[in-house]
């Protein structure tokens, strides 16, 4: 039921606007959007690269139904890029593929994407592939392997969900193919055939992936805001003496900020998944949507934060 409600939100244009000009609701949406606009965005990272953080941008918006837009996206991406390299600021981008055209042609989505993957490679800019539901995960691996690894394997690479019970041989693949990957548990519904449904078990499956990309991958990114996960990682660093230097810790704009400057001090690298843009709204209720504990997850860092002193 609330699911579904949420969902109702998050596609009521009337609501859209009402609360994109609520002073209430635009704080709250602050804390977990850096803004509508890529100076803004850029503002965020230059602030967090002032704590020794590291940045992700992301222009919020997904599953879009028109060319025009896909290519108003592929823009803005090659304007965040620019503004990376005029700036100087130490941040990447994560991009999904149907914010690229993806379902709309497939060559459309190929050529925005290879725009994209020109400049930063022009540039030396790191591109994320963001991974959607599990529709897109074969899909999305695909366009990799075919389209992106020939040519830009050293500028970009995927994510990997620990609830999909395919992840085991995707990292696998991925590890043999030195490609770099980003970890995370994975928030979108999805069948019990396909996802663990039980999150006991996609953690245990969090844990073992960890462990192979710590041990045999590329850089892994570790998206977590979960201090057992967290020190699940510390602890099988220090067993098996690998670089801390060889990974980084990921995390959600807004999310633990009490957390990322103690990992930093203890010598761990730690980057910021920035989102930003004009559908700030949905994306917040896709987000709780997707999973309506997350209204009680974010709470429960504000909480954590408070108690601990946080910003």
């Amino acid at each position: 039921m609330m699911r579904s409600g949420l969902l109702w939100l998050s596609e009521q244009q009337r609501v859209f606007r009402f609360v994109r000009t609520n002073g209430l609701a635009r704080r709250f949406a602050r804390r977990f959007v850096a803004g509508e606009t890529e100076a803004e965005a850029i503002a965020a990272a230059q602030d967090l690269n002032g704590r020794d953080i590291t940045a992700t941008l992301d222009l919020l918006g997904e599953s879009v139904t028109r060319a025009e837009e896909a290519e108003r996206a592929r823009n803005v991406y090659l304007s965040v890029l620019d503004r990376i390299a005029a700036t100087g600021v130490h941040a990447n981008v994560s991009v999904k593929l149907t914010q690229m055209g993806l379902d709309i042609d497939p060559g459309l989505c190929l050529a925005n994407m290879r725009a994209i993957l020109d400049r930063a490679k022009a540039q030396d800019c790191f591109v994320r592939l963001d991974m959607e539901s599990s529709a897109y995960t074969q899909r999305t691996l695909d366009f990799y392997f075919q389209h992106v690894a020939p040519v830009y394997r050293t500028w970009c690479g995927v994510v990997i969900q620990s609830c999909l019970r395919r992840s085991a041989a995707d990292i696998e693949r991925l590890i043999e193919n030195k490609v770099r990957v980003r970890l995370c548990k994975g928030a979108y519904l999805e069948p019990p055939d396909v996802a663990f449904p039980d999150k006991p078990d996609v953690d245990a499956n969090y844990v073992r992936l960890m462990r192979r990309l710590l041990e045999s991958g590329n850089y892994p990114a570790l998206a977590t805001h979960d201090v057992r996960m967290i020190e699940q990682a510390r602890g099988f660093v220090t067993e098996r003496k690998l670089d801390p230097a060889g990974f980084e810790f990921q995390m959600l704009y807004g999310v633990r900020r009490d957390l990322q400057p103690v990992l930093r001090r203890q010598g761990y690298r730690v980057r910021i998944y920035i989102p930003f843009g004009s559908h700030w709204y949905p994306y917040l209720m896709r987000r709780l949507a997707e999973r309506p504990a997350n209204i009680a997850f974010m709470l429960a860092n504000v909480a954590k934060e408070a108690v601990a002193g946080g910003r």
